[in-house]
């Protein structure tokens, strides 16, 4: 599938993901016809036009507004072709205190951008999840699993539209905004980093790594799919030790609706995951489409059953060493190894 001459419209798209995603098509599709950021910080907006001035990036539009707001998703995907999902409020211990707003961003949300894509002429649709939406234990996860259900069943609703929905989750995004990279940096000139539990683990993927998954969905779903990479892990100790060796280390507990390992698949969702390669996909429990057509197209193995994907039990892991290294590359090139 080309780019040229189409217009891609990223609700959330001054984040960190959403900045990678403009950066990377913007290098590797300069053909495309439009490229609408679709946000609601205004001071964000400004200051990535900075960045992308219009003499010289004149397919890129800012647009001002909110997933929650339906009539404005609909004006926004006038001419669109293809829509990025990835507008969320996605800090767990600010979901807890603000549990409504959370659900109203977070899946009220998703359905005004299912039904604003479904109303206007858009073809394909991929919407980010998270790790915390598997076997959820707090608000924000729960609402990126329902998002999830309502992207994945937007397919049965489609009738003769031709419009694909597919997911992409994801570990933790290494340097993303509000992650523990940045924290820790920030955080050793004080001499003492705070740990909230010396056993937890954590998925890890680069920016460039979710990038490449959400255009891999976007070229190759059927719909229905939540691609899955197979990532690597890291220990809190090894990342606070790779970070600032010479800090001291404070235990301050594990804040409300955190997990000590992260999950990307249960045992229950075993039934409906198969082995691409580089991802896994869980699959509709009824997919529009021939299943075979799509597991000989892909190549695709069926996972045994009860199989899990964990962040504890991970076969693949970071060491003090790599975690230097990508914090070089991905975070701050300044930091020295």
């Amino acid at each position: 599938m080309e780019l040229d001459n189409t217009s891609i419209l990223i609700t959330g798209g001054t984040g960190s993901l959403g900045k990678a995603l403009v950066k990377h098509i913007t290098q590797n599709y300069p053909s495309i016809r439009r490229l609408v950021i679709f946000s609601r910080d205004e001071q964000k907006q400004f200051q990535m036009a900075q960045e992308y001035p219009e003499s010289k990036y004149p397919q890129i539009r800012f647009f001002i507004g909110d997933v929650r707001d339906k009539s404005r998703l609909v004006r926004a995907m006038k001419g669109v072709d293809y829509v990025i999902h990835a507008a969320a409020m996605k800090h767990v211990h600010i979901a807890e205190y603000n549990p409504d707003e959370c659900v109203k961003t977070n899946i009220h949300g998703a359905q005004n951008v299912i039904d604003a894509c479904l109303e206007t002429e858009v073809r394909r649709v991929v919407a980010l999840s998270t790790d915390k939406a598997c076997a959820p234990i707090n608000l924000y996860g729960a609402t990126k699993l329902a998002s999830d259900k309502l992207f994945v069943a937007a397919n049965n609703i489609r009738g003769n539209n031709p419009i694909r929905f597919s997911v992409v989750r994801y570990g933790n995004v290494m340097g993303s905004n509000g992650s523990v990279i940045p924290f820790f940096i920030n955080k050793r000139k004080e001499g003492v980093l705070p740990i909230t539990d010396k056993n937890m683990t954590r998925f890890n993927i680069s920016l460039q790594g979710g990038v490449e998954m959400v255009m891999h969905a976007l070229f190759h779903a059927w719909g229905g799919e939540i691609f899955i990479p197979k990532i690597p892990s890291y220990r809190i100790m090894d990342v606070a030790t790779a970070v600032a060796p010479e800090c001291e280390h404070a235990v301050v507990g594990i804040r409300p609706g955190e997990k000590i390992h992260e999950e990307m698949i249960t045992p229950s969702d075993s039934f409906y995951t198969y082995d691409l390669g580089k991802y896994y996909t869980i699959l509709p429990a009824l997919p529009s489409w021939n299943l075979e057509d799509f597991l000989s197209t892909f190549g695709g193995i069926k996972v045994d059953e009860g199989f899990a994907y964990n962040s504890g039990d991970n076969t693949e892991w970071e060491t003090v060493t790599s975690l230097r290294k990508l914090i070089k590359e991905h975070v701050d090139s300044s930091f020295e190894i």
